[in-house]
């Protein structure tokens, strides 16, 4: 429990990177959800900029309820 899921364009992470990526959201998320950091997974999912209208903004667009944040890019016409 809380699992945190982030797609995003393709490309390379150095180790360092990752480290700074499980250390900021598993922070903000122990904090936010008063859990332990043993509860927290996180999973980076690759998207091609071509699939990403389909694959991501598509569900954006059918979940727009759930969001806390929308993407500036969105036009929601």
């Amino acid at each position: 429990m809380p699992h945190i899921h982030v797609r995003h364009y393709p490309r390379n992470f150095t180790e360092e990177q990752l480290r700074a990526i499980d250390e900021a959201v598993t922070a903000a998320v122990t904090s936010t959800f008063a859990t332990g950091e043993d509860t927290v997974s996180i999973s980076l999912e690759p998207v091609t900029p071509e699939d990403w209208d389909t694959k991501v903004l598509a569900e954006i667009a059918a979940r727009r309820d759930e969001l806390i944040k929308a993407p500036g890019y969105w036009n929601e016409s």
